[in-house]
């Protein structure tokens, strides 16, 4: 049973007492997300949206979300995804790209400047109340709308530059990606008593897999607005819980929070993925809680996780295989290939490609990804860096131009540079230089990151600016980022012995 009927069903035969989502320390039935799903859904026909139209969603890590998430793919439409996170100006720029025929948003995104505006200008606006509630809100559907036929999900990357880049996922990836990651739908059983939490944003493929999978198994969804070290302690702690899912950054705060061993009982694993996990930082996660962390690695083209480790994998293998990425997962194969597109043999280093359904490629074809990577003799698959220079911080993705871009919209800035800086806790934060116009007063630093905190999403801010009368270059005239990284640390070395 694929993830669309099991939702059909899910919404036709659940019982409506049901706990199907926990928020804020209350429980969603079964119940409430019908009657969410089902006014949804008659809303959409009566705007004549047909089987593959779009329909856009500014999706919160809330209960009533999750409900139109359900109610969007069990219909046969397509869900195409938009950030909350973003500021305003940004939001409302990507719903009138996407020229969409109807947006769902809660109120606070819709009273926004120019969201709804940018909504209503192509199509129908959806309110959705925190009580599940879903009301018109100005503009009409169009008649002759374009649908995306065969598409589940446009799913939303995170750190795009210029338009949004989003990756049409099919209903097979989807399905595909929740069987790779044991997630099979028992037939038999449609409601689970066991629960799962979910703290990643559900508009990021993490957390929309996480939130898939709860919904394919029947399991009871702990959905938390957002990561943090007390509640996601707590509902593991309330719930027995037995697996639970951290980012590095995550695993580092539970960890420098000193949490009590004895809340954390009940777990016997810890699942991570969406940024590289150092295995000092597992190792360290499993001789404070003798829980094994077992990293994974997919992208949001794959819908999902394409390798990863398994607890017996943990057992027979971690000691020699400490760092790795794992192995393929059962219908996924690995490759490494060099620039030329010949495979590379084991040991060898060279760009990665996978060949599996959960591909936007299909099955047949070797999907080339940005990551550069080795795979061994046994199998496993050793991540060593991207090709591009994208920032992953925290499990997001920060792209340097997009830093640069706001920066040099500053009148005082001539140009500027943005690199990675290696962080303990976040994996990397993104660290801005700019050179000064020479004919202005120079900028302040504050300045600069206010500028930035107003036109972009919060990962997205350099954690250091630095302002310099130039920007260090190499021979053939390009910002050396090597020696800009090398900069931002003198500086902050600097300021360190000044606050001493």
């Amino acid at each position: 049973m694929g993830i669309r009927d099991r939702l059909t069903r899910l919404l036709g035969e659940a019982a409506a007492e049901a706990e199907a989502i926990e928020y804020d320390g209350e429980w969603w039935t079964w119940g409430q997300v019908r009657r969410t799903a089902s006014g949804v859904v008659a809303l959409l026909d009566e705007a004549g949206l047909p089987s593959g139209g779009r329909v856009g969603v500014v999706l919160e890590n809330r209960p009533e979300h999750v409900a139109v998430v359900a109610a969007v793919i069990a219909s046969g439409r397509c869900l195409v995804m938009l950030s909350p996170l973003q500021p305003a100006e940004r939001l409302a720029a990507d719903v009138d790209r996407c020229a969409l025929p109807v947006v769902v948003a809660g109120a606070e995104p819709l009273a926004r400047p120019g969201v709804s505006e940018a909504v209503t200008a192509h199509g129908a606006a959806l309110e959705l109340g925190p009580d599940g509630s879903v009301k018109p809100a100005g503009g009409t559907a169009p008649a002759d709308a374009p649908a995306n036929p065969g598409v589940a999900v446009e799913m939303l990357t995170s750190g795009t530059t210029g338009p949004p880049k989003r990756v049409h996922l099919r209903i097979g990836q989807l399905d595909q990606a929740l069987v790779s990651g044991g997630q099979t739908p028992r037939a038999e059983r449609l409601l689970s008593a066991s629960a799962s939490l979910v703290s990643s944003p559900l508009v990021h493929i993490g957390g929309l897999w996480r939130a898939l999978a709860c919904l394919a198994t029947g399991r009871r969804m702990l959905l938390m607005p957002r990561f943090a070290v007390e509640p996601w302690t707590s509902a593991v702690e309330r719930h027995g819980l037995r697996a639970a899912s951290l980012v590095p950054a995550a695993i580092r705060a539970v960890l420098d929070a000193k949490v009590p061993k004895e809340r954390l009982a009940s777990l016997q694993v810890v699942t991570s993925g969406t940024a590289p996990c150092p295995a000092e930082l597992a190792d360290a996660f499993f001789r404070t809680y003798g829980v094994p962390v077992l990293m994974t690695y997919g992208a949001t083209e794959f819908a999902g996780a394409v390798a990863g480790w398994t607890l017996p994998l943990h057992q027979r293998w971690w000691r020699h295989k400490a760092g790795s990425a794992g192995r393929a997962f059962d219908g996924v194969e690995l490759r490494v290939a060099g620039e030329d597109g010949a495979e590379l043999p084991a040991g060898r280093t060279g760009r990665l490609e996978v060949r599996t359904e959960q591909s936007t490629q299909g099955g047949r074809v070797w999907a080339r990804t940005s990551d550069l990577a080795r795979i061994d003799a046994d199998r496993f698959v050793w991540i060593e860096g991207r090709a591009d220079d994208a920032i992953i911080r925290g499990g997001f993705k920060v792209q340097p131009d997009t830093v640069r871009r706001v920066l040099e919209s500053h009148p005082a800035v001539r140009e500027a540079a943005v690199a990675g800086l290696p962080d303990v806790r976040l994996g990397e934060v993104p660290v801005a230089a700019v050179e000064a116009e020479p004919a202005r007063p120079a900028p302040d630093p504050a300045e600069l990151v206010a500028l930035c905190r107003g036109r972009l999403t919060p990962y997205e801010v350099p954690a250091h600016i630095v302002v310099l009368g130039g920007l260090p270059r190499t021979p053939s005239g390009k910002v050396s980022r090597v020696e800009l990284l090398g900069l931002v640390r003198d500086r902050l070395e600097l300021k360190e012995e000044e606050q001493r």
